[in-house]
């Protein structure tokens, strides 16, 4: 499947990748991991921040401005 035998799969020597988790790095560690990304990756996470901001800026603007009923 993915060009190995299926020796190296059941012995494989364990240099598999390790799960990263961004929230539990420094700001710049998170840039620098954002900036492996390829392109189209990257243009996708950034997307995603734009829009969950804008709808806080949404959420507090309207929590504040807008009286409850």
């Amino acid at each position: 499947l993915f060009n190995l035998t299926t020796d190296q799969i059941i012995n494989y020597d364990g240099r598999m990748p390790k799960e990263v988790v961004i929230e539990d790095k420094t700001s710049a560690e998170q840039l620098r991991l954002l900036a492996q990304l390829n392109d189209k990756d990257r243009s996708t996470v950034l997307s995603i921040i734009d829009t969950m901001l804008t709808k806080q800026k949404f959420q507090e603007f309207f929590q504040q401005n807008i009286p409850a009923q």
